[in-house]
């Protein structure tokens, strides 16, 4: 009967402990992460600004946590002399292995920009909440009008 109590007393303990080691496991969980964007722009021009007179040549997405999303507007004016059709790709991710983790995607993919128009855009970076090892990113945004 003796052996019981401490088997079942050893059971607890180590349950317990489990517990303890997961919960504290999930309060370190969390990864920060900074990060600075340049951008270029290829056919049209990007601005902070409605009126376009702030270009925008970086963009500081700030500190980002695990599963965080967030969003930064954009003006673009087309500057050339015909209709183009936007896109965004993104390259130059440093470290590589960031652009697996987060991702850049915007309201204006396929956006037919008529000649000496302006249109807002909203930008989303993305990050995923299995994101390890990264402490800080950058990467290239190229945004596109195509005629």
């Amino acid at each position: 009967m003796a052996m019981q109590k401490i088997t079942m007393g050893t059971v607890l303990a180590i349950a317990v402990m489990g517990i303890v080691a997961s919960a504290l496991g999930a309060l370190v969980a969390t990864r920060t992460i900074s990060n600075t964007g340049n951008l270029k722009a290829i056919g049209v021009g990007v601005y902070l600004d409605s009126s376009c007179t702030n270009p925008v040549s970086s963009i500081d997405w700030e500190v980002l946590d695990p599963g965080a999303k967030v969003n930064k507007t954009i003006y673009v004016r087309n500057e050339g002399n015909v209709a183009v059709t936007l896109s965004m790709t993104t390259g130059n991710w440093n470290p590589s292995s960031a652009s697996s983790y987060i991702t850049l995607t915007w309201n204006r993919e396929g956006y037919v920009l008529s000649t000496e128009s302006v249109v807002k855009a909203v930008l989303t970076l993305s990050v995923s909440s299995s994101i390890s090892a990264i402490t800080s990113f950058s990467f290239d945004i190229i945004i596109s009008g195509t005629a």
